[in-house]
């Protein structure tokens, strides 16, 4: 007596029956269909076995009924889109949602690469510099009176010079003497430190930094010897060619101040009419 050979899910005989294997096991159709089959996405019937299954993010389709929800036009083996879960051949899906070109206004076609700035789209042919003609593409460019540049013509069109190294100023200047300078370029000619943002002076058309100038040019208090800047409104005190901090103007003796007091000056100290 010959083995049975059986559906491994109703246990029917497939002898002389159609069977799938799946996994090494055997199942009648109708069994496999009803464990396995998907359903259509645009029927909502089973897929049979003998039927063309087209799949697509986890859904599936008949054959027949992978159709554009809008035109209706076979989408089997053309280049398609979809939109909020629907199937759109490439012509609908533009006319509908895809973007126009800012500078031919014609249709950017799903698939194709397009370039995006500030809510407008283009072409990635389209997108090019207004002055020399050539695509833009991923490179830096600035846009001006609504007309897009790349760097190198926006420099030699409309950038600044700066008056220190003559080269063109694209971003972080800073103007002095109704002058552009580079950030990096406007520097203390005593230190070389970065001015911009910073407290500074000048003398004979140079630029100094507050530590550098007061110990280059400022006098030296007669008390203390530290320079006597006289910027910012501080006050001092000046004597026969001599100068004092108001803090450092006190008597010799008795260390009181002799701010806005009468003073004697006795080889070369300052006393009050008391000591």
């Amino acid at each position: 007596m010959s083995e049975r050979y059986d559906c491994t899910e109703c246990k029917d005989s497939l002898y002389g029956q159609k069977y799938i294997l799946r996994e090494e096991y055997p199942y009648c159709i109708r069994c496999y269909e009803t464990l396995f089959s998907s359903s259509c996405e645009m029927c909502k019937k089973l897929i049979s076995c003998t039927s063309k299954d087209l799949s697509f993010k986890n859904c599936h389709w008949h054959s027949e009924c992978f159709l554009c929800s809008s035109c209706s036009r076979s989408l089997v083996d053309k280049p398609f889109a979809t939109k909020n879960n629907l199937l759109m051949c490439t012509d609908c899906y533009a006319n509908e949602y895809s973007s126009k070109c800012h500078a031919c206004l014609k249709t950017i076609m799903p698939g194709t690469k397009k370039m995006e700035h500030k809510g407008n789209s283009w072409h990635e042919t389209c997108f090019i510099c207004k002055f020399c003609q050539q695509t833009i593409g991923t490179k830096s460019f600035v846009k001006k009176d609504g007309n897009n540049y790349c760097l190198g013509c926006y420099e030699k069109l409309f950038a600044l010079q700066c008056v220190h190294c003559k080269k063109p100023i694209t971003t972080g200047g800073v103007s002095y003497h109704d002058q552009p300078w580079h950030k990096e370029c406007f520097v203390c000619c005593g230190c070389k430190m970065q001015l911009a943002g910073q407290r500074f002076t000048s003398r004979d058309d140079s630029t100094y930094c507050l530590e550098c100038f007061c110990n280059l040019f400022a006098k030296k208090c007669a008390h203390c010897t530290n320079p006597i800047s006289g910027l910012g409104g501080s006050k001092y005190i000046s004597f026969e060619d001599r100068q004092w901090h108001n803090d450092c103007f006190n008597c010799q003796k008795c260390n009181s101040s002799m701010v806005g007091r009468g003073f004697l000056m006795f080889k070369n100290d300052i006393l009050c009419p008391d000591c």
